[in-house]
């Protein structure tokens, strides 16, 4: 018998804000707020997904759009960061580092303040509830003004004091060019906010060297598509560089065809840190420990390697050091375990 992966120490580092819903709560907001759902949200099986061609990303942003729009008060907030820590504490999570843009939840919060404030009171209190200790990416979007992601960079320095550690930049990586935001991640840096925007999933390892090269990113959000390039693998490794895989996520849009083509095994071996993530457990349909169960069916990791993996998503996150420590101890507790 393998070791139970919902008891190994891990932190997630990839779970995006409305995607952490559970299922029957969008229902039951859907209900509540008078949304109509499609049925790809409300058949109980994840959606079909295909996102490498513009069409199929545009369903996918259409999909995820329409399940935002059920969170409309700070009721909702609090249920599902409160919902998604108990899913993370489930799946053996000891440290959550969650994703969001608030302009999207703001003209039903009452202004882009009020929305940052508003979740990060949610994150205070989930955290207080399920003893997780959580953290928030504030995330811009490729597909708006670089001018709005300078204000977001500012108004997430202004609220390192109260949890968000890191400045991200989310959407289709084929649109824009990193360098369009590098003075917003400059912001961001400058105020002690880690860089962590996407790349290297839709596009290929040119979009992870951007990463790097215009944003001075200290994580990369995905970063799988690296593989294709050696010497990038190299850099990433040499510079520790931690890339937050979602195995889940890269077959259901379509990156790769299934799960044993996703190159875990090529990453691990350049030795470039991992931090495996749900990203969109909404959509996707799998959490963060069936992440870790699919390296190890799909792809042979031994509970040694796993052990591993978990450690790298701590190091990778900006957990306190006390957190970190504790969860490294309890890794190796796990590995003590009888398999």
């Amino acid at each position: 018998m393998a070791r139970d992966l919902t008891l190994l120490p891990k932190a997630h580092l990839h779970l995006h804000f409305t995607g952490s819903m559970r299922p029957s709560t969008l229902l039951e907001l859907a209900g509540k707020h008078g949304v109509h759902l499609p049925e790809a949200l409300t058949s109980g099986e994840p959606p079909k997904l295909r996102a490498t061609d513009e069409r199929g990303w545009f369903r996918f942003q259409r999909l995820y759009d329409i399940a935002r729009s059920v969170l409309r008060s700070p009721e909702d907030i609090r249920r599902l960061v409160r919902e998604s820590a108990e899913e993370d504490v489930r799946d053996g999570s000891g440290w959550l580092e969650i994703q969001v843009d608030p302009t999207s939840y703001a003209p039903r919060l009452g202004g882009l303040i009020p929305a940052l404030e508003i979740i990060l009171d949610a994150v205070e209190s989930a955290s207080r509830e399920t003893g997780l200790g959580i953290a928030v990416v504030v995330a811009a979007n490729r597909m708006k003004h670089p001018l709005d992601a300078r204000t977001l960079a500012r108004l997430a320095v202004r609220h390192a004091d109260r949890g968000v550690v890191g400045f991200g930049l989310s959407n289709d990586e084929r649109r824009g060019l990193a360098r369009d935001f590098d003075r917003a991640f400059a912001i961001a840096r400058e105020g002690g906010l880690l860089a962590a925007p996407h790349g290297g999933e839709l596009a290929g390892a040119h979009s992870v060297r951007d990463c790097l090269d215009d944003l001075h990113a200290g994580r990369i959000g995905h970063g799988v598509r690296a593989a294709e390039d050696p010497a990038l693998l190299a850099r990433l490794a040499d510079a520790g560089v931690t890339c937050e895989v979602c195995p889940a996520s890269n077959v259901a849009l379509g990156v790769y065809d299934k799960p044993e083509d996703v190159p875990l095994r090529t990453l691990f071996a350049a030795g470039v840190p991992m931090a495996l993530g749900a990203d969109d457990p909404l959509l996707f349909g799998s959490r963060l420990a069936a992440q870790y169960q699919l390296a190890r069916d799909a792809h042979g990791f031994t509970d040694e390697e796993l052990a591993e993996l978990a450690r790298q998503s701590v190091r990778g996150s900006r957990a306190p050091e006390q957190v970190r420590r504790t969860l490294l101890a309890g890794i190796d507790d796990w590995l003590a375990l009888p398999a």
